[in-house]
């Protein structure tokens, strides 16, 4: 199915190449909007030329440091500028991008590029969404079309039913706990292509659209570059009742279309799971009985509406236990609204609940973290899992239910009678918190964000070498004095104190060990802006090519060798001329030859230290 969507907008239908050139709908900025809309003004974008393009407003809870970035134009703020280049704006408050995205703007059978990897959601409808680097966004923004990589595709096969009390989230942790990750690593590495699981079977036609989501959320966790469902009736009920019926078109795999693997699940096997603070996933009984401090339900991915439903009916007549705190954060505006025309809000909050407020920083853990010596239970997705950030259980909602019932981690099939939940047809969609551009109406008189200067390779290069995820706060920021520091990511990033610790001037060479560490640079790499080279033992080849077009090398180091390069103080790299397939750089005194894993017009964005075209060279998609 992936290959039928980008086949259908590419320059080359036949994906022959490294790189395609393909036609993009829709792009979706969430995490770093207005550095992506300065790459597009520098390529000369007068009006964006993509059928969708959104920018979500994710600050919710304004205080003086996000005010501060406003007013700074921080490449993590939204410009008042953006309707003016025809992208609406999703004010703060209308709800988590992935789950407003997937009501009012997905549509199936249409590529999206975005910056945010939680939006794979959008998969559960049909549409195909890859995550790419603020320069592509840019260039996707600019000139409508984009240079990807072709993919290869995983089916997982599902069959069965699921038993009462067991919902989508147990169903993703299942495929967690089957070790779905090693099968993407041994793909990635014989192909080097970005894979895509696609969902099938006989059940795979019974789950509703917002299941489908549920499970494409997986998808950055196991290295995945996207997951993806077939549009059929289900789908087309979904829009119709999101008074959306004209977006939708069918997807399906062609009879015999090869994949990769395929991983067969019986959905009527699965018990209640839980992911354990170690991102080790359980069935619910192993942490039986264990006393819970908070409950966090909602979020952006891991809940449905049903399931939302289905834990006011469970926590009816209910008190929340005196050392509990339950956090209620609904996922959109809509869910919020039905909540409350059903009177299922009413019940939670006379349970004890909290409403909370959908900002971006709930599902990180910057606001409402997880209490310090409690177990927090929420049905979110957590950020990549390295030193230092916070921790939390993750289980289903009807799971968390249990919890806030007992105060304690128990198996939701306690309950005896499962509750029967009906989701109403008739859905809010009145889009009023959508920011768009009115003809004669000043928006505003701010100069629009300007992108940062490339910086090429240039000859020769040292560079420091740095274990692990750098802090961005200054005190251990990338540089000289960073090397001994802990390799932590803090909560809350801010961009790197340049001033107060000047980073070295070849710059920083970032050794990571795990996924997860891959996955926290490349979300922040344009707050690294001193990492010239990663160096890992996996880099999934969408990170590889973000990478590059910030002009980050990405090197491949055997495990072996990764032990001993770790303890070294600097990297000496040859001139970009001397680079082919292998690179011979020497770690302190070691020589250890490493693999280039950049491709085709990739190595050219790398030693150009960016894929940005002046406006003259941009050209607009065909």
């Amino acid at each position: 199915m992936p290959q039928k969507i980008l086949a259908g907008r590419a320059a080359d239908p036949q994906l022959r190449g490294d790189l395609v050139q393909v036609k993009v709908d829709q792009v979706i900025l969430s995490r770093a909007p207005s550095r992506a809309l300065a790459e597009a003004i520098a390529t000369g974008m007068k009006k964006t030329p993509v059928e969708v393009a959104v920018a979500y407003d994710g600050t919710c809870v304004a205080d003086a440091s996000s005010l501060a970035d406003i007013d700074e134009g921080s490449p993590h703020s939204v410009s008042p500028e953006f309707p003016t280049y025809n992208i609406p704006i999703a004010r703060p408050g209308i709800g988590f991008p992935a789950p407003v995205h997937l009501e009012r703007f997905a549509a199936p059978a249409r590529l999206a590029l975005t910056d945010d990897p939680r939006l794979a959601t959008v998969g559960g409808i049909g549409m195909l969404s890859l995550v790419v680097s603020p320069s592509q966004l840019g260039q996707a923004l600019a000139t409508g079309s984009a240079w990807l990589r072709p993919p290869r595709s995983v089916q997982i096969h599902l069959s069965g039913r699921v038993r009462p009390f067991v919902c989508a989230r147990d169903v993703a942790l299942e495929l967690l706990r089957r070790n779905l990750d090693e099968v993407v690593r041994r793909i990635e590495g014989e192909h080097h292509a970005p894979v895509i699981l696609e969902f099938a079977g006989p059940s795979a036609r019974l789950l509703s659209v917002g299941d489908r989501a549920v499970l494409c959320g997986i998808a950055p966790q196991v290295g995945a570059a996207a997951a993806l469902f077939v549009s059929d009736e289900k789908t087309e009920v979904f829009l119709r009742d999101q008074r959306r019926s004209k977006a939708h078109r069918a997807l399906v795999p062609d009879p015999g279309a090869p994949c990769e693997e395929v991983v067969s699940i019986d959905l009527g096997t699965v018990d209640p799971l839980l992911m354990d603070e170690d991102g080790v996933v359980r069935p619910v009984r192993d942490l039986a009985g264990k006393p819970v401090a908070q409950v966090v339900l909602g979020g952006d991915s891991g809940v449905t509406l049903r399931d939302m439903l289905a834990a006011a009916l469970l926590l009816k007549s209910k008190r929340v236990p005196s050392r509990l705190d339950l956090l209620v954060a609904p996922p959109s505006r809509q869910v919020l609204e039905v909540l409350a025309q059903s009177g299922a809000l009413v019940d939670l909050v006379a349970t004890g609940a909290r409403i909370i407020e959908p900002d971006r920083r709930v599902v990180t853990s910057e606001i409402y973290p997880p209490p310090p010596g409690g177990l927090s239970l929420r049905t979110a997705d957590p950020e990549p899992r390295i030193a230092g950030t916070p921790s939390f259980v993750v289980a289903s909602a009807e799971t968390l239910a249990y919890a806030v019932a007992t105060g304690a981690v128990g198996d939701p099939r306690s309950f005896k009678r499962p509750v029967r939940v009906t989701v109403p047809r008739a859905l809010p969609t009145d889009d009023v918190l959508i920011l768009r551009d009115k003809k004669g109406e000043q928006v505003s008189t701010k100069r629009p964000p300007t992108a940062p200067s490339a910086v090429p390779w240039k000859g020769p290069l040292t560079l420091d070498v740095l274990a692990g995820v750098p802090k961005l706060n200054g005190r251990a920021a990338v540089g000289a004095h960073g090397r001994k520091a802990p390799a932590t990511l803090e909560a809350a990033p801010a961009v790197a104190d340049d001033k107060a610790q000047a980073a070295p001037a070849g710059g920083v060479a970032l050794v990571l060990s795990t996924l997860d560490e891959v996955r926290a640079v490349a979300e922040r790499a344009t707050d690294l802006s001193a990492v010239r080279a990663v160096v890992a033992p996996f880099v999934p080849s969408t990170a590889v090519s973000a990478f590059a077009s910030e002009g980050i090398a990405t090197f491949l180091v055997g495990a072996e060798a990764l032990g001993s390069i770790k303890d070294q103080k600097s990297v000496e790299l040859p001139a970009p001329a001397q680079w082919g397939d292998r690179v011979a750089a020497v770690f302190g005194s070691e020589r250890v030859e490493v693999a280039w894993l950049a491709t085709g017009m990739e190595r050219s964005w790398t030693h150009a230290g960016t894929l940005r075209q002046p406006p003259s060279a941009a050209k607009p998609a065909r």
